[in-house]
């Protein structure tokens, strides 16, 4: 089935980048750096920028890391890197925006939790005061709301308001009424204290896919505010891969969402750019990017001849990833490159011809020979040891043949 039409938003405008209306879906992540901490805030925000990301979001909590900020994104952008720097606030991002203007006007976004801006009173002269800079400086905010840390006095309302469902539904519907209704209040009242439409965007993140998806789907209803997409506290590995991945892919797949992240644990071992690369896939998978050529292979069987098989798939992955920095300066669109490399004759000659470029190779009891194909050609039949060299070589011309035109 097809993907459903876009929602209509407003266009926002982020620094040099623009999303929302009929903008490509952005990607973003976060640093982990202690911010303070300048040559880590560095070295993981131009990893982030290098991998892919298209927005990076920094934590400002205190004096020194909102002077390092400052810092780093004037090293930033005297080293050509336009990315915009989004700001990370809790509890005390009035305070820090006042007190430290060259920030305000230095960040090229906001990022503020209703939830974490004040009790009482407190909350709505907080968050003016925040939006109050933010319409001084024309900086786009980002209202985000996280079921870990709501705003208690909506919960509670919304409990009183709620008719009694069974348990769990009633503590359900508090909260995705709750989430919902923060986002789109904050909004309302930003808007009456002169921040436009065009300058906001809202996010709904919680942990539970099924509550992530309502919430969204709700505000979508509800408003025409851009939507960053995201599950909070989604976890690490494979759990935190497929949670967002669950959570994203439905809301993408109707149109919802405007920028995205997948917010994973850090891993030992495991780099930040991770964060990223899923984000690319989840896009790419549903048709709405390209970014890198996309290897398709077949999951092996009895029929394939394992140890061949695994070694050129994995070398050729290998190949394209070594191959990419070059590659993307100077072939326009070499995203939208599809490379098969199949394990028999079952599936193999189909998918290859069905690729941009090919190879099927021998399973067990096949003739020791690969064909491959090239826009659904047969122009080659590889034998013996050199098979990855070749298969790369043929690789390399068709790059250089179709994408530097």
């Amino acid at each position: 089935m097809p993907l459903l039409s876009r929602r209509k938003t407003p266009s926002v405008r982020i620094g040099r980048l623009q999303m929302g209306a009929d903008h490509p879906v952005v990607v973003q992540s976060m640093t982990d750096t202690p911010t303070a901490d300048e040559a880590a805030t560095w070295a993981q925000t131009v990893a982030l920028i290098e991998a892919g990301a298209e927005m990076v979001r920094w934590t400002v909590n205190d004096d020194a890391a909102a002077l390092a900020a400052v810092r780093v994104i004037s090293r930033l952008r005297s080293s050509g890197i336009e990315t915009p720097i989004v700001g990370d606030f809790h509890f005390n991002g009035h305070l820090l925006l006042e007190k430290y203007p060259d920030l305000a006007g230095a960040l090229d976004k906001y990022r503020i939790n209703p939830g974490n801006v004040g009790r009482g009173l407190r909350h709505d002269e907080n968050f003016a005061r925040i939006i109050a800079v933010a319409v001084r400086h024309k900086k786009p905010v980002r209202i985000g709301v996280n079921g870990g840390s709501l705003d208690q006095e909506i919960h509670d309302r919304i409990a009183r308001e709620t008719p009694d469902l069974e348990s769990p539904n009633r503590a359900r519907e508090i909260m995705v009424r709750a989430v919902v209704e923060s986002a789109v209040e904050s909004a309302r009242y930003a808007m009456e204290l002169g921040l436009p439409l065009e300058r906001i965007v809202l996010s709904a993140k919680m942990s539970s896919v099924d509550e992530t998806i309502d919430a969204y789907e709700r505000i979508a209803a509800a408003c025409d505010h851009a939507l960053h997409l995201g599950l909070t506290e989604a976890g690490g590995g494979m759990r935190g891969i497929v949670g967002s991945t669950a959570a994203l892919a439905v809301l993408l797949r109707k149109g919802i969402g405007d920028t995205v992240r997948v917010s994973l644990t850090p891993e030992p071992g495991i780099p930040r750019t991770r964060e990223v690369e899923v984000c690319q896939e989840i896009l790419q998978s549903l048709g709405l990017r390209d970014f890198v050529p996309s290897v398709v292979s077949c999951p092996g069987c009895g029929r394939t001849q394992s140890v061949l098989f695994q070694e050129l798939a994995r070398d050729i992955r290998t190949h394209v990833s070594r191959r990419m920095p070059e590659w993307r300066k100077i072939y326009p669109g070499i995203g939208a490159l599809r490379i098969a490399v199949m394990g028999c004759v079952v599936n193999g000659p189909g998918e290859s011809r069905h690729a941009d470029i090919g190879i099927s190779l021998p399973g067990a009891m096949e003739d020791p020979a690969a064909p491959v194909y090239v826009d659904g050609k047969r122009v080659a039949l590889l034998r013996g040891n050199a098979i990855y060299a070749e298969f790369t070589g043929l690789l390399e011309k068709y790059v250089a043949g179709r994408f530097g035109k």
